[in-house]
């Protein structure tokens, strides 16, 4: 028995979510397909996390175990011969038997993506929000700043969320901007339900002129969901890297694109 990890890119908008659902076709579920067709038996793969209705990735990963003779690197040439267009397997290689995509993890780094623009754009219109409405982009930067550091996130959270410990720790949060492109790239230890799109939400709310920096302050010294913003859209949301202690996608990924 081999344990094979993958990264795994794919556009959400066909799809329910990562996690097999009973009310749509989810990612894991046409990945586990073809490779029960490619290996000849049933087979689970396991996430570094869930992705809602609509979220993309563009490097997602997981794992699973098989006793097929197929070489670990051969399995993402192999899947993508018979996966859809929109999902596919970007590496595929053996990992030690106690690694596991999600609780191995140490970071997370997600991307949400706005075009701001008078009109809205035929090739953004799955994987970016529009925003036609003013800014306050500076005020928006200063929004992200805040939430760098260890806080407890309760208010970041969707309403019903039932879980204990919401303290997290951000790393990185900033939005850069290209053009009529904005994107708020946030990286941490760990995200509660909805929280990378309610903390967008909020800074847009702040760059609308809704709430104020005192505002955002007040969300995490009294950290109950009335106090922040707006929940974003899910189109406009990407997982974009995942770190582990020997294992980061942004370096895999580089390495197998040199030369080309």
């Amino acid at each position: 028995m081999k344990r094979i990890r993958m990264i795994i890119e794919y556009n959400g908008a066909n799809y329910v979510g990562w996690q097999v659902q009973p009310n749509g076709l989810a990612v894991q579920e046409v990945i586990e397909k073809q490779l029960e067709r490619l290996v000849g038996v049933k087979t689970v793969i396991h996430a570094s996390g869930r992705t809602d209705s609509g979220v993309h990735a563009y490097a997602q990963v997981a794992h699973f175990d098989t006793e097929s003779r197929i070489p670990a690197d051969k399995f993402s040439y192999a899947l993508n011969t018979s996966l859809p267009a929109d999902i596919r397997i970007k590496y595929s290689g053996e990992a030690s038997p106690d690694f596991h995509s999600r609780f191995s993890a140490k970071h997370k780094q997600y991307r949400y993506a706005i075009l701001h623009a008078p009109h809205a754009s035929a090739f953004y219109a799955n994987t970016a929000l529009h925003i036609h409405s003013r800014l306050d982009f500076d005020k928006m930067c200063e929004a992200a700043k805040l939430f760098v550091g260890k806080h407890d996130f309760n208010a970041y959270k969707a309403s019903g969320t039932d879980i204990e410990n919401t303290v997290r720790e951000i790393y990185l949060s900033e939005w850069k901007k290209d053009k009529n492109m904005l994107y708020y790239f946030v990286e941490g230890n760990g995200f509660l339900y909805n929280m990378v799109r309610i903390l967008t939400g909020t800074m847009l709310d702040v760059g609308m002129g809704r709430m104020s920096l005192d505002d955002v302050k007040k969300s995490l010294e009294v950290p109950e969901r009335k106090y922040s913003g707006q929940t974003a859209p899910a189109h406009g949301l990407t997982l974009m890297r995942v770190r582990y202690d020997d294992f980061d996608t942004d370096e895999i990924l580089e390495n197998l694109t040199k030369g080309f």
